[in-house]
């Protein structure tokens, strides 16, 4: 996210929690030092909206150590000029600040997420161990709830309740919500790997995802008071959770009609639901399919004419023929949003379908904007045909078969790309020695 929307949320964490510990924001926003020091600049001293303590914490002050507005007293004509470093403390005239409306109606991407079987688990464990294990079950979740922008709205026992579209609004929250559930999933996993050997018990959950109208409004009283979504939105991502399979993910037809094509469902036909009338459309999300943009997921019947790009078009074209002709073309598309460039792009792609070349394409992410190198990362793993299924050995072998078709020095390259790939590397390599930034050069 940007700097603005990630103040927005900064603030929005602290007005929940009251209290943050900077180590502990730096974690759940994979913040880096220079970033964390304007963060508190801009709260601290700017907007006056916190304050330090001992160095550690960030502690809520809201507007309590502003000023008050009062009218400013009328003027002297008379008075004798005084410089301004003499003159006494005063207040300003300042306009009043329209107080927020006391509720709004958003559209609104909720989640549910629920751990199987808690009781059991409760019976195994001394509570302290269960307050472990579920302590880092919930910051497990809330680390990739947090990289996709998603807001906790609350933490229900063994339970989390998710907002995507609140307080900061994309234009993609039912994908962030899917890919979020996705991805707990999928860490989940990788949480078992630790706690099974240690605590002997193993963990899943329930995710049920809805998009739907909402009315956002403060509830509760005295000093206890939160941000609640009120409506069948709510209501209806919980139900769904109950649906859901153990390590499953289940959306309604709303969200699935907006993340149709990104992802692989699976039809659960339709369910009868407490508290509804009439049956509603579930769907099982099973995984990614990978599209890269937009264009993957339309027909190439669906798109209108290109018009207006017919010199940029020929240019393309023309690199193109060159090419072929064994002359290496480098070409730079720069524009404002929505002009165009990938439409261009898509317009050459098509144009060599039936012709022999290889493509290699590499895309940004808003989802990764914090995983250095990502756009390669994701080409590695696309070109090795890595799967998400697959065992670390498995990954590992598919990439030495690929180095060793291009003819490279194994021992020299496997650590590097291993390490970028997040791969485990085996005992027959010697391990990275190098500082962090020689082995930043050398991988790059």
């Amino acid at each position: 996210m940007d700097y603005d929307a990630l103040l927005a949320h900064v603030i929005a964490l602290l007005q929940q929690e009251k209290r943050l510990a900077y180590r502990v924001l730096k974690r759940r926003l994979q913040l880096d030092d220079d970033v964390l020091e304007d963060l508190k600049d801009d709260l601290i001293y700017a907007k006056k909206l916190a304050v330090d303590e001992e160095g550690k914490v960030l502690v809520w002050t809201g507007d309590a150590d502003r000023p008050p507005i009062t009218t400013a007293p009328t003027p002297q004509p008379a008075a004798p000029f005084v410089p301004q470093e003499a003159r006494p403390p005063q207040a300003e005239a300042a306009p009043a600040a329209s107080s927020p409306p006391d509720a709004e109606r958003r559209q609104l991407t909720v989640m549910f997420c629920d751990l199987v079987d808690s009781t059991s688990l409760a019976s195994q464990l001394d509570p302290e161990d269960l307050q472990e294990v579920v302590r880092a079950y919930q910051s497990t979740c809330a680390e990739v709830i947090q990289r996709f922008d998603g807001y906790i709205a609350q933490y229900l026992g063994d339970g989390l309740l998710v907002y995507f579209g609140y307080p900061q609004a994309h234009e993609d929250d039912a994908q962030r919500a899917v890919r979020t559930g996705l991805g707990m999933v999928e860490a989940l996993g990788r949480l078992n790997a630790r706690l099974q050997p240690e605590k002997a018990v193993r963990l899943a959950i329930r995710v049920g995802v809805h998009t739907g109208l909402v009315v956002m409004g403060e509830m509760g009283g005295g000093a206890r008071r939160e941000h609640l979504a009120l409506g069948e939105t709510p209501n209806l991502a919980a139900r769904l959770q109950a649906l859901a399979e153990p390590d499953s993910l289940v959306i309604s037809g709303a969200t699935a009609r907006l993340v149709e094509g990104v992802y692989e469902c699976r039809a659960l036909g339709l369910q009868s639901l407490k508290g509804l009338a009439t049956p509603v459309p579930v769907y099982q999300v099973v995984g990614d399919r990978g599209a890269q943009s937009r264009f993957d997921l339309a027909s190439p019947t669906a798109l209108t004419p290109l018009v207006g790009r017919e010199q940029e078009v020929g240019l393309l074209l023309e690199r193109w023929a060159q090419v072929q002709e064994g002359r290496g073309q480098e070409v730079v598309l720069s524009g404002e949003a929505g002009i165009g460039k990938s439409r261009l792009v898509q317009v050459v792609k098509a144009h060599v379908a039936g012709e022999p070349h290889t493509r290699w394409e590499c895309r940004a992410s808003p989802y990764h904007q914090h995983s250095a190198l990502y756009p390669v990362i994701d080409l590695f793993e696309r070109a090795l045909q890595l799967q998400g299924e697959d065992s670390p050995d498995a990954r590992l072998s598919k990439l030495e078969a690929a180095l060793t078709a291009a003819a490279v020095r194994l021992p020299e390259v496997v650590p590097l790309l291993a390490a970028l790939l997040s791969l485990p590397l085996p005992p027959r390599y010697p391990p990275l020695t190098l500082t962090p930034q020689r082995q930043k050069e050398k991988t790059l």
